[in-house]
């Protein structure tokens, strides 16, 4: 499969520390219920061991960031989970490894792509979605945590009142796409898209990172999506740097899945 890395990835901003401690100092100031705000950081299409990803579980390990871990169910072996579970280290607390999908594959007859969307049966959605969840818990036992994000960030409100059903505890979507979240649900979107990019030109996909940055920031609760398979050198740069200034201005609280809901 080949990957297209996004173009703002070709340099970074020289003035990138400046606009990272920028918006992580306008949030101090937005008008927030909480003492400060909350950020997860969500990793999908994980299932595949490789280099990249290694170092991206390397990195969060590091600096003792917790991470969500969005895996393919049908990907997943158990030879692939050993690898991938050596990765996490010694500190379990730090990862949160839920659901992506079944086989992130795309059943939509024509428009945006869904493989829980509007083209397919009810009982044959319930049926992946509960292959998805059995495939995860038998190959990751109690790792699994029962957060459902679907593939391309969008599945519609028959499949969420499916996931309420089902008892899945979260739905991980894009902020901008589905509203029909039945109550006994909870959903926790994703703001900050950084390698899924669609901007041609580096200057406007820079710009508007950093608008959905301090917007996502001001609101309260700061979602943050990593494609790892799409990270060259400079994104791994960019997101070392975003972790460091984290971690030395504690202006944010860092957390994922279980911490949201009180596991």
């Amino acid at each position: 499969m080949t990957h297209k890395v996004s173009p703002i990835w070709n340099n970074l901003p020289a003035d990138l520390w400046l606009r990272l401690n920028d918006c992580l100092d306008a949030a101090k100031y937005s008008n927030f219920q909480q003492e400060r705000p909350v950020m997860f950081i969500r990793a999908d299409d994980v299932a595949v061991p490789s280099e990249n990803f290694s170092r991206l579980m390397s990195l969060f390990y590091r600096y003792g960031m917790p991470l969500c871990l969005a895996v393919v169910p049908a990907w997943l072996t158990h030879k692939r989970w050993a690898r991938l579970n050596s990765m996490s280290g010694d500190n379990k607390c730090l990862w949160c490894w839920h659901q992506h999908g079944w086989r992130h594959v795309n059943h939509s007859k024509k428009g945006k792509k869904y493989e829980f969307g509007p083209d397919r049966l009810l009982p044959l959605i319930k049926k992946d979605l509960i292959k998805g969840m059995d495939r995860l818990q038998h190959i990751m036992g109690e790792n699994f945590y029962p957060v459902f994000t679907p593939p391309w960030n969008r599945c519609d409100d028959h499949t969420l009142a499916l996931l309420r059903d089902l008892k899945y505890k979260a739905v991980s979507k894009n902020s901008t796409k589905g509203s029909g979240i039945p109550e006994q649900i909870t959903q926790y979107n994703v703001h900050v898209d950084l390698h899924t990019r669609k901007e041609k030109k580096a200057g406007e996909g820079w710009s508007n990172l950093f608008d959905e940055l301090s917007t996502a920031l001001a609101s309260g609760l700061c979602g943050i999506m990593i494609h790892h398979q799409l990270m060259n050198h400079q994104a791994f740069v960019f997101l070392e740097s975003l972790l460091q200034i984290l971690i030395e201005k504690k202006s944010v609280k860092v957390v994922h899945f279980k911490d949201l809901i009180g596991d």
